[in-house]
């Protein structure tokens, strides 16, 4: 028993716990405090995302002024992104990334594609967040490149779409989805305002760059004559491609001219060719040659593609479609891994680590990098490159 002296001033007697009692009863509070810690985290985090857009979308932002003079010299290369009216948000968090880190210093041309005409809040938007004399257009993508060819049989393309809705396929009832992929395979390096452009830097909306990039990747593309760059490799939904391969295989026979002898067949079959290993670039971010996409092997490799009718009879992704095109008709070392650009889409992300980290500032955990999972490729590329 313990004896103590409550509030009237009377002594009072009360059992005394057990130590083991008392552990108990700590240990049980350490639990709920835990718990509750974990949800505050959570809840935190997703509010604070919420309260940036909602900034981003509700604040009378501040005009940047960019230089009339870049202070360094410049490729002939621009940044691009498509986008739509109602992703206004995710550009402007987009846009932001990018200046920040990389494009306050190089000044680089914005172009946004969009297949609907973009708002006049858009446009006024995103020309303040870049500021008093930045260059960016607004495009309208004309409607041949971007709707559903009147060749292709609806009803077939319905019904594949309804069966992959039943599947439960990423986005395989949208026709939208499937005409972004389609522009962005074929389309979007013949829209007039790129045709004065030999590289291109892809941004998609609400994406993170978590790094500085302290140098000028569209250099690096040409001083080393490289094709294709990259920082994600993942493999593709099987149930999206069933006869993309196949396809792939049949134009090798019919244009062997067009495939290159030291291409990167090893990243894309371990089959020596026979089937695909669904590796594919993550196609939100690429820097790419515009002069490969419009070359006469990479010309005849999509209109092939295209008319066999697989990005609307399945739903042939951009991504697979542009790997498998660097991979076949370009040599192997033009693709280039950009190691040191950190960047997060959606629930993946690519970090560097040690000094290439420390020297880019880097917002990420190099121990969660993608590159270490098992769902990525870029080992395979790298190994075959010689790099691994």
């Amino acid at each position: 028993m313990v004896e103590y002296v409550n509030l009237d001033g009377a002594r009072v007697t009360a059992p005394l716990r057990s130590r083991k009692a008392r552990r108990r009863a700590l240990c049980l509070l350490l639990v709920v405090l835990t718990a509750f810690a974990t949800l505050l985290s959570n809840v935190t985090w997703f509010y604070l995302k919420k309260q940036v857009y909602d900034y981003l979308l509700s604040q009378t932002p501040t005009p940047r002024t960019a230089p009339v003079h870049p202070p360094v010299q410049r490729e002939n290369a621009t940044l691009l992104m498509l986008c739509r009216n109602e992703d206004l948000a995710g550009v402007l968090y987009s846009v932001q990334q990018v200046e920040d880190r990389f494009n306050r210093n190089y000044h680089y041309p914005w172009i946004f594609f969009n297949d609907v005409p973009f708002h006049e809040q858009f446009k006024t938007r995103v020309t303040e967040a870049l500021g008093k004399g930045a260059d960016v257009t607004f495009a309208l993508i004309p409607p041949e490149m971007w709707n559903q060819p009147d060749w292709i049989d609806e009803k077939k393309a319905k019904a594949s779409r309804q069966k992959m809705v039943a599947d439960d396929v990423p986005y395989g009832g949208s026709v939208s989805y499937r005409n972004m992929c389609r522009f962005n395979s074929g389309f979007f390096y013949r829209h007039e305002l790129l045709q004065d452009y030999r590289y291109y830097w892809r941004v998609e909306p609400e994406v993170d760059y978590l790094c500085d990039i302290n140098y000028d990747p569209f250099t690096v593309m040409r001083e080393k004559n490289k094709t294709y760059g990259f920082t994600l490799s993942l493999y593709e939904h099987k149930s999206t491609v069933p006869t993309l391969w196949d396809a792939v295989k049949e134009f090798s026979k019919l244009y062997p001219q067009h495939v290159h002898p030291d291409n990167a067949m090893k990243f894309l079959s371990w089959t020596g060719g026979h089937t695909y290993s669904l590796c594919h670039f993550w196609t939100n971010f690429e820097i790419a040659d515009l002069d490969f996409w419009r070359g006469e092997a990479y010309s005849a490799f999509f209109e092939f593609l295209d008319h066999k009718g697989g990005f609307y009879y399945e739903r042939w992704g951009d991504a697979p479609v542009h790997s498998i095109g660097a991979g076949l008709l370009a040599p192997k070392d033009s693709i280039h891994f950009f190691y040191d650009i950190g960047y997060r889409h959606t629930n993946a992300h690519h970090c560097p680590s040690g000094n290439v980290w420390a020297a880019g500032r880097c917002a990420c955990d190099p121990k969660t990098s993608f590159d270490h999972s098992s769902y990525s490729c870029t080992d395979r590329l790298l190994g075959i490159q010689g790099n691994g």
